[in-house]
């Protein structure tokens, strides 16, 4: 390849040569991630020599550890080689929907909001929330955020689908069990590297009054935006700017973005999976439950994957679901 980009008709085809010095980048963190994963292990080794002639327990204990943190790291650098799209290393746009069923499911769609907002975290995805639709009594009725970071979107991709809960209702004054759901969508946020083209005609654009918090001037002013595009169908809405104008800006970028994963979807309809379960969303057919009662457990119901610590995945502990989602599809 170095060869190749010393060649001195390289730059002949901007666009081409961009894309191969953007895959010679990639290759270089593989391969230097691969270096420093070797180098981790011969000093484990050399460690376990010692510890091994010492008889020190304390060392084997520091072993241990360090043979855990290289696991996990091996297993993150194995998930990001199978995120081979390009789309899997752009930032993400996660939507949540609270489902029917009023109250219950919108505080349900919140909960769902702290769990992803808590993984985002630990995660190192900063997450900025764009539009935020509060519900009645409680909860939310819907709400728009971009996770940014490399990879953001190859991983919260795993969270699209409907996700449902049973659990005894803090809103029922007789304390019986409801079962409520919420979906999750999540395209891609483009870049401008990538072209989306919108025909003006065909946008309905629409300014309201915010409805979420943000301070007075936000709330007083009818900055928030809606637009519709017709053709598709597909609304976006931003209103966490006081500017119209940025607001407007924001909520162009998600459309782009939809639009974007929408033309990813029709070109791979016969191969991409993920678009597969996009188009199979409806309710009733979930892709997770979390049960609350009468018993404790979260159980994925495409890999089967169960975990009886409700309270540890509901405050963002949900790397073992996502993982095991994107292993099986290979």
């Amino acid at each position: 390849m170095e060869s190749y980009i010393l060649k001195a008709d390289f730059w002949n085809n901007p666009e081409k040569a961009t894309e191969i010095l953007k895959k010679k980048n990639e290759l270089a963190v593989a391969v230097e991630n691969w270096k420093n994963r070797t180098k981790e292990l011969h000093d484990i080794e050399v460690l376990l020599e010692l510890a091994s002639d010492e008889k020190d327990e304390e060392i084997f204990l520091d072993i241990a550890s360090d043979l855990e943190r290289l696991s996990i790291s091996l297993r993150s650098d194995e998930l990001n080689l199978m995120l081979a799209a390009e789309e899997d290393r752009m930032n993400a746009i996660m939507t949540i929907h609270a489902g029917a069923g009023g109250t219950e499911a919108q505080d349900w769609a919140e909960m769902l909001l702290r769990m992803y907002l808590r993984w985002a975290e630990k995660k190192n995805f900063p997450a900025t929330i764009v539009d935020y639709q509060a519900g009645e009594e409680a909860g939310l009725k819907s709400v728009s955020m971009v996770l940014e970071g490399e990879y953001a979107y190859g991983y919260a991709k795993a969270e699209i689908g409907i996700h449902r809960l049973v659990r005894l209702s803090p809103f029922d004054a007789s304390s019986r069990r409801h079962t409520s759901f919420a979906s999750v969508f999540v395209c891609p946020e483009i870049t401008d590297e990538i072209s989306v083209e919108i025909n003006e005609n065909d946008l309905r654009i629409d300014t309201y009054r915010s409805t979420g918090a943000g301070g007075q001037h936000v709330n007083k002013t009818d900055s928030a935006v809606r637009i519709t595009h017709i053709p598709t169908g597909i609304v976006v809405q931003c209103q966490n700017e006081r500017s119209q104008h940025k607001n407007k800006a924001m909520a162009m970028k998600i459309l782009k973005s939809r639009l974007y994963d929408l033309k990813l979807e029709e070109q791979n309809e016969k191969l991409n999976e993920v678009n597969k379960t996009k188009k199979g969303i409806a309710w009733g057919s979930q892709i997770r439950s979390y049960v609350l009662h009468p018993y404790k457990i979260v159980k994925d119901h495409r890999t089967n994957l169960e975990v009886g610590n409700v309270n540890k995945v509901l405050d963002g502990d949900i790397d073992e679901f996502i993982e095991a989602y994107l292993l099986s599809r290979q």
